[in-house]
């Protein structure tokens, strides 16, 4: 895809660590795209959804919804095209591991899509959207998407008979139109996950994910 204005792309991948380390540099982070894309996602998604699955009630479209545009399917979404080699980092992030985060990879692809759509258009825009998700979409079948990995762990603990996770916010940073959440799942006293996200819910999820695995592997 040709960009018109090239500069909204590379602002795409520019994680603001980057912009700290080299303030003389007259670029924005991704933030303001973020913000613009996660928007622009759910709205695709929901659309797209309501007309594949008739039969879907209003329980099976949020939760398909929720699946398809969660941070950790955006962020294989960027493994899958590369993301990571093209961002624009300071070093402290990238020696951390940066590149590699799930939270910093599904940003990026929200940003990406709002560059998009800044550029391009709304058809555009659309187009690359269900480019990313049509297959995931294809995948739910006829019953939509499972329950959420909150719901999933819950379920595990009271199966074997312990009490309810419990989630601990550790680390709240950033501005208010990009937050990142890092958060702990406790399960009866056990520290047995920490996810982080740009939004506490989807840190909650990806702790409950992690701490899911753990305890059924």
């Amino acid at each position: 895809m040709r960009f018109k204005e090239r500069a909204l792309l590379r602002q795409a991948v520019v994680h603001r660590s980057f912009l700290n380390e080299q303030p003389d540099v007259e670029m924005e982070s991704y933030e303001r795209l973020e913000y613009l894309g996660d928007a622009f996602l759910g709205w695709v998604a929901a659309d797209e959804l309501y007309k594949r699955y008739p039969h879907f009630d209003e329980g099976h479209l949020t939760r398909s919804r929720a699946a398809l545009v969660r941070g950790t399917t955006l962020a294989e979404i960027a493994r899958e095209i590369g993301v990571g080699s093209y961002l624009y980092m300071g070093q402290g992030e990238d020696e951390t591991g940066g590149r590699e985060r799930r939270s910093v990879l599904a940003a990026v692809a929200e940003a990406i899509v709002g560059a998009v759509l800044l550029d391009r258009g709304e058809k555009a825009a659309k187009a690359l959207v269900l480019r990313w998700i049509s297959p995931r979409m294809d995948a739910l079948g006829t019953s939509g998407a499972p329950r959420d990995a909150k719901s999933a762990l819950q379920e595990l603990c009271q199966q074997r008979g312990l009490p309810l996770p419990v989630y601990e916010l550790l680390t709240e940073e950033g501005p208010s139109h990009a937050k990142h959440f890092v958060v702990r799942v406790i399960v009866d006293g056990d520290p047995l996950a920490q996810g982080e996200g740009g939004r506490k819910a989807d840190a909650e999820q990806m702790a409950a994910e992690l701490a899911h695995d753990a305890m059924a592997g």
